[in-house]
């Protein structure tokens, strides 16, 4: 580009061939001889590369990220939890109830120690603990439907809690992955996809009208708290009731200001709050494995190799008695395993980079858990790590899995559909 000056001072900008070196003259102007009023100022390009980046950063942290992963969880922590409640019915009074060797009196002192949170000390006697057992039972189900996720996600979460820290010292592990979870599942919009919800807003849409049954939920979950109010742990109550005074906010936004700035500012905030919340489940899953591979190498039975040995041979993990005789014959399997176990956990949260690599390991990870819940009688254990492991998988494997089923499902409705001859 040449710059020449007319009579009247207007710089013109034409393009010019490139000189040859010996050619170059001195009215010749390269690129970077420009005058600096034509220039771009470089603290000026720099600023805007920042403003845009930023914004796109604003733009990007308000869109949902991995929907699939979250219904994925949500529905694997309602199934897992509500089997255990399933298996525990006939036991439920000697394990969380009026029959429970652990008093109501201690029960109480150690929650107030421990700053703990469960419904069960609020109100003694068998007919409360049958409400909360069987309304925690119907929350699992319906968050697993995923009906009205909003609100079902809350009361899981309170009913797990209730359930757990009624007799904090019976578990399995298990019990704190999922107490960790159902609150995290409060943050989560795990009712995006696969979800009844989802059904209901598709057809809302195509209908045009106004979701009038969510306004009464949110109004008797008022009254249930206002009632509730009335018990001790104030500060429990007041996360409860915050939770209902955001979903009343963003509720009241989508029925009546769904055109308004503020219906926008919301979705952004819970997107965030979204994105926010599947990170923090990500890193937690992470922390698991990585703190579980880490005190194993601190032990003397995984440093030599033996822990699965003594493990299989302990009676209470031994459901199967001839299945853990034959895989305890041979010693150099076992030792293999253990030392496998070590590497594999320690290594998980460094392999997240690599996609190849992690899909791998979810595999024998979803594989061992497996096989300790067939071989040492952890089912709950295993079935709530494989739904945290769920949560790595890859989106383009769960569109596909939702393609299949959903085109699976379609042929058996056509098929049933078609008049016998």
């Amino acid at each position: 580009m040449t710059a020449n000056r007319t009579e009247a001072g207007t710089v013109l900008l034409v393009p010019a061939p490139s000189p040859a070196p010996d050619a170059a003259g001195p009215n010749a102007h390269g690129p970077g001889d420009l005058p600096s009023a034509l220039s771009p100022a470089p603290a000026a390009t720099a600023r805007r590369s920042i403003r845009e980046r930023a914004a796109d950063l604003v733009e990007s942290a308000g869109r949902i990220r991995f929907p699939y992963q979250a219904a994925t969880i949500r529905i694997g922590f309602a199934l897992v939890f509500a089997l255990f409640l399933v298996r525990e019915w006939p036991h439920r009074r000697q394990l969380f109830g009026d029959l429970n060797p652990w008093s109501l009196d201690m029960a109480i002192r150690v929650v107030g120690e421990d700053h703990a949170f469960t419904v069960l000390t609020w109100w003694p006697g068998r007919l409360w603990f049958e409400i909360v057992y069987h309304g925690t039972l119907a929350a699992a189900l319906l968050l697993m439907a995923g009906w009205r996720t909003r609100a079902t996600s809350a009361f899981f979460m309170v009913g797990v809690l209730s359930l757990e820290l009624r007799s904090p010292f019976l578990g399995d592990g298990g019990d704190n992955v999922l107490r960790i979870m159902a609150i995290y599942l409060v943050a989560v919009r795990c009712g995006d996809v696969w979800s009844l919800d989802a059904r209901r807003r598709r057809r809302q849409e195509q209908a045009g009208g106004a979701d009038r049954s969510g306004l009464l939920l949110w109004q008797g979950t008022g009254v249930l708290l206002g009632v509730l109010l009335g018990f001790p742990q104030w500060g429990w109550s007041m996360v409860l009731w915050s939770l209902w005074a955001a979903h009343g906010a963003h509720f009241a936004a989508e029925r009546w200001f769904p055109r308004h700035e503020a219906r926008a500012v919301l979705d952004r905030l819970t997107a965030m709050l979204h994105n926010c919340a599947m990170a923090v489940v990500a890193l937690q899953v992470c922390f698991i494995y990585a703190t579980a591979g880490w005190y194993k190498i601190q032990g003397s039975r995984w440093q030599e190799g033996s822990a699965l040995h003594y493990a299989m041979h302990l009676d209470y993990f031994r459901p199967l008695p001839w299945l853990s005789d034959l895989l305890a014959a041979g010693m150099v399997p076992l030792v293999v395993m253990a030392y496998a176990t070590v590497i594999i956990q320690v290594a998980f949260p460094f392999t997240l980079g690599n996609r190849r690599v992690k899909n791998v390991l979810l595999a024998v990870m979803m594989a061992e858990h497996a096989g300790i819940a067939l071989v040492l009688a952890l089912p709950f254990l295993s079935l709530a790590m494989i739904v945290c492991d769920a949560l790595f998988l890859p989106t383009a494997f769960l569109l596909s899995l939702d393609k299949r089923v959903k085109r699976t499902l379609s042929g058996r409705v056509r098929r049933g559909s078609v008049p016998a001859p």
